[in-house]
C-alpha cells in the first residue's frame, strides 16, 4: 500500500506538470498588516483594517504591491502556454491601424499605429484626399516605456499651433503643450494641473479647465475640489492667465466653457456628477452668464445654427429630443422641438454640411438619420447591425468621415459625401481576422424582476452548444454608458480557442435612455447585479457554457459590478476578473472626482438607509467565509486617479484573508500605468494575456497556440 501511494504521488505531480489542474493550489498570500480603524456610521460601526493601504505614496503600500506583484507573477509565470499565448497575440496585433482623418481649424490630421507602436502617431495631411501625411507628433518620443501618453489634440483659430495635452502614467492629470505647426519647433507654453478639460480654440489662444495644485503626497488621491476656466493666451506663462470663471461657493462643482464657431456666443457648463448639469450664455464681451437650464436633474448639450441654439436634452423626454432655443427667449416656455424624442435613443446630433446627423441607439446598435436644419427628415446613412461614430466636422463641410464595427467586423471607415448621401470605404482594418468564420446573435432575457435585458452572443459558427465552452460574460451596467457592438483584437484568444464572449445590456446603462439608466442607481443598484446574474443562468440554461467554464469580467463600474456579484452567487462562476473596481462603496466618494458618482450610487454619508443599503453590497464588506470563490484576478495601476487602486488593495487583502478554500485570489498592480486610458501598447497585450491565461489554466483549458 506505501509503495502504491508513492506511485500515485508521483503520477498526480506529473499531470500537474502536464496539464491544467481544474483545482489550482493556493497561493502563499503576503500577510498584510491590520490597523485599528472603525468607523462609525448612524451606529453601525465598520471596521476598516486595511486603511493604511489608502496612502498609495508610503513606503508601506509600495512594500506590500511589490509582495503582492511577487506572488501573483509568480503563480503566472507557472502557467504553460501563457509566453505562446503572449507571441500569438503579439503577431496578431502587429498590423498597420489608422483612424478616421479629422479637421481641426483647417488643418486635416489622422492617427496611426505602424502595429506595435506603444502610442498611436499624429499625421497632418496636405488636403482631404491625402492618405500618407507627413509626421507632426510622435509621443513614442515623449518616453523610452511608452508611459506618457498624448490625451487630446486642438489647432489655434489661425491654424499655426498644434495645442497638445499629455498624461503621465496614465494619470487623468494633463499638461498642455503647444507647438508652432509649420516648423515643428516647441512653445514655451506649458500649462499644469489640469483634468477632465477639452482644448477650445478662442481668439489669439484656447479656454480650458484645472483645478488648484495639490498638496505633496495627494496627487492622485487628493479631491478635486475648486474647478476653475481659464483663458490663455499663446505666447505667455500660465500664471498670466485670464480666469474666465470660478465658484468658491460651491467647491464641488466643475466647469467648462465652449464657444460657438463664430465666437460670438459662450456656453458654460457647470457639472456636480457624472448625470445632469446646468448650462448658461452670454455672449462675447458680456460678464453674466444667462441661464438656460440650472437643475442639475437632465443632460442639456448645445451649439449654434444660424444664430439660434440647438439643444440636445432628456427634459421632457427621457430617449432624448433636440430644441431650438432663441437667444433673446431663452425661457423653457420659448423651446421649440426640431427633432422630438422617438421610440430609441438619440445620442446625438452632429451639424455637417447643411444637416443634422442624429445617431440612435436601437436595441444597442447604432441608426443614422439626417434631417433639415427645420427637423424634416431626409434618410438614414445605412451602415449594418454594429455601432457608427462619427460625422463630426464643421457645419460648411461637405464631406465627412464615420466609421463602422460590431463583435465580428474590424473597423470600416468610409469617406462620405453630405450633399448626396454616398459613402465609399476609405480604409478598413488590416487586421488577419475572418469574420465570415463567426456569428453575433442579440437575444433577450428575464432577470429577477421580469425586465427582459438585451445581450450579444458572438462565436465561432460551427460551435456546438455543449456546455463545456470557455465563456466570458462582460458587463457594466452604470454611469448612463451603453454596451454596444465592436470588435476588439483582445478578444481573439477566446474567440480562436472556440470561446463565446457574451455581452450584457444591464440595467444603469444608456441603452434604453434615461429610465434604464435610473432603474440601476441609487436604491435599485441590486438591479444590476440581478440582471448580470440572471444573464449568466441564461448562458448555462441554453447550454452555451456552464459555472465550470464562465468568466466574469466587467472594470471599473464593471469591477464594482463582478465583485458584487461573485459575493452573491459565487457557484455561477469559475474565474473572475475585476479591472480597476470601485470596491469600497462606504468611502469612494473620499478621494479624487469620486464625490461625482454619487448620482449613481448614494453615499454612506446620505442616510441610515442608504448606508446599509450600500454596505450590504459593497464588494469589500460583503466577503463572505465558508463559501467557495471563483479564482480570482483584480486587476489595477498605480497610477490610478479615478478610481484610485486602494479600492483594489484592501479589496484583494479581505479576500485573501477571508476565502480559505483553493482557488487563488490574486492582485495583478500595473506600475505607471492608470485607469486604462493611454496605457502603452506593451502593456495592454501584456495584461490581456495574464487574463486569458489565467483564465483558461482555472478552467482546465489548455488553448491551441498557432
Amino acid at each position: 500500500m506505501k509503495n502504491f501511494n508513492l506511485y500515485l504521488t508521483i503520477i498526480m505531480v506529473l499531470m500537474a506538470f502536464t496539464s491544467c489542474d481544474k483545482t489550482a493550489k493556493r497561493p502563499d498570500y503576503p500577510v498584510t498588516t491590520k490597523c485599528e480603524q472603525v468607523d462609525n456610521y448612524f451606529g453601525t460601526e465598520v471596521s476598516d483594517p486595511y486603511r493604511w493601504l489608502e496612502d498609495d505614496m508610503s513606503e508601506a503600500t509600495a512594500e506590500w504591491v511589490k509582495a503582492q506583484n511577487d506572488v501573483t507573477f509568480g503563480y503566472l509565470d507557472k502557467i504553460p502556454f501563457r509566453e505562446k499565448m503572449k507571441e500569438r497575440l503579439t503577431a496578431q496585433w502587429d498590423y498597420p491601424k489608422s483612424g478616421a482623418p479629422f479637421n481641426r481649424n483647417g488643418r486635416w490630421m489622422i492617427f496611426k499605429n505602424s502595429g506595435l507602436q506603444n502610442q498611436s502617431v499624429l499625421f497632418l495631411l496636405n488636403d482631404i484626399d491625402d492618405k500618407e501625411g507627413t509626421l507632426l507628433i510622435d509621443p513614442n518620443t515623449f518616453s523610452e516605456d511608452g508611459t506618457i501618453s498624448l490625451t487630446d489634440i486642438n489647432v489655434s483659430k489661425d491654424g499655426k499651433t498644434l495645442i497638445y495635452g499629455i498624461s503621465r502614467g496614465g494619470s487623468d492629470w494633463n499638461e498642455f503643450m503647444f507647438m508652432d505647426i509649420d516648423s515643428r519647433e516647441l512653445l514655451a507654453d506649458h500649462l499644469q494641473w489640469i483634468k477632465f478639460s477639452g482644448i477650445e480654440p478662442f481668439q489669439d489662444g484656447i479656454i480650458y479647465s484645472r483645478y488648484p495644485q495639490p498638496k505633496e503626497g495627494d496627487e492622485l488621491k487628493g479631491e478635486n475640489e475648486n474647478g476653475m476656466v481659464y483663458f490663455h493666451k499663446i505666447g505667455t506663462t500660465q500664471d498670466s492667465d485670464a480666469l474666465l470663471y470660478s465658484d468658491p461657493q460651491h467647491p464641488g462643482r466643475s466647469f467648462s466653457i465652449s464657444v460657438s464657431d463664430d465666437e460670438k456666443y459662450q456656453f458654460l457648463y457647470t457639472q456636480e456628477s457624472t448625470s445632469g448639469n446646468a448650462l448658461a450664455f452670454r455672449k462675447t464681451g458680456d460678464k453674466e452668464f444667462i441661464t438656460i437650464a440650472d437643475d442639475f436633474v437632465y443632460d442639456y448639450m448645445i451649439d449654434c445654427v444660424d444664430d439660434m441654439f440647438y439643444m440636445m436634452t432628456n427634459e421632457g423626454a427621457p430617449k432624448y429630443r433636440l430644441v431650438s432655443i432663441d437667444p433673446a427667449k431663452p425661457d423653457k416656455k420659448f423651446w421649440k422641438d426640431i427633432i422630438p424624442e422617438k421610440d430609441y435613443v438619440l445620442q446625438g446630433v452632429s451639424p455637417v454640411g447643411g444637416k443634422l446627423f442624429a445617431n440612435y441607439l436601437k436595441d444597442a446598435h447604432t441608426i443614422i438619420s439626417v434631417f433639415n436644419y427645420d427637423g424634416s427628415y431626409l434618410y438614414d446613412v445605412e451602415a449594418g447591425i454594429g455601432t457608427i461614430s462619427g460625422f463630426s466636422g464643421k457645419k460648411a463641410d461637405p464631406v465627412t468621415f464615420y466609421s463602422f464595427t460590431s463583435f465580428s467586423t474590424p473597423s470600416i471607415i468610409y469617406k462620405y459625401n453630405v450633399a448626396d448621401n454616398t459613402s465609399e470605404e476609405y480604409s478598413r482594418s488590416q487586421i488577419k481576422f475572418d469574420s465570415e468564420n463567426y456569428l453575433t446573435e442579440q437575444l433577450f432575457y428575464t432577470s429577477k424582476d421580469g425586465t427582459q435585458v438585451p445581450i450579444f452572443i458572438t462565436h465561432k459558427k460551427d460551435m456546438v452548444c455543449n456546455g463545456q465552452n470557455p465563456t466570458l460574460l462582460y458587463g457594466y451596467g452604470g454611469f448612463n454608458i451603453s454596451m454596444t457592438p465592436g470588435f476588439s483584437i483582445s478578444r481573439l484568444p477566446l474567440l480562436e480557442n472556440g470561446g463565446v464572449l457574451a455581452v450584457a445590456c444591464l440595467r444603469g446603462g444608456g441603452e434604453y435612455g434615461k429610465e434604464w439608466h435610473a432603474a440601476g442607481t441609487l436604491m435599485n443598484k441590486q438591479n444590476v447585479f440581478d440582471d448580470c446574474i440572471a444573464a449568466a443562468e441564461f448562458l448555462i440554461e441554453h447550454n452555451y457554457t456552464s459555472s465550470d467554464y464562465l468568466a466574469l469580467m466587467g472594470g471599473s463600474n464593471g469591477g464594482l459590478l463582478v465583485g458584487a456579484v461573485i459575493n452573491q452567487r459565487p457557484d455561477l462562476f469559475k474565474v473572475a476578473l475585476p479591472a480597476v473596481g470601485v470596491m469600497d462603496m462606504l468611502r469612494y466618494h473620499k478621494f479624487t472626482i469620486g464625490r461625482y458618482w454619487a448620482t449613481d450610487y448614494g453615499t454612506s454619508e446620505d442616510s441610515k438607509e442608504m448606508f446599509e443599503y450600500l454596505y450590504k453590497y459593497s464588494p469589500l464588506h460583503s466577503i463572505k467565509q465558508d463559501v467557495e470563490y471563483p479564482a480570482v484576478l483584480v486587476t489595477t495601476g498605480d497610477h490610478d486617479d479615478r478610481v484610485v487602486p486602494a479600492h483594489s488593495f484592501k479589496y484583494a487583502a479581505t479576500l485573501q484573508e477571508t476565502y480559505k478554500g483553493n482557488n487563488p485570489t490574486l492582485i495583478r498592480i500595473e506600475t505607471q500605468a492608470g485607469h486604462g486610458s493611454g496605457k502603452p501598447t506593451a502593456k495592454i497585450i501584456a495584461e490581456i494575456v495574464d487574463e486569458w491565461a489565467f483564465m483558461f489554466y482555472n478552467m482546465g483549458v489548455e488553448p491551441t497556440v498557432e
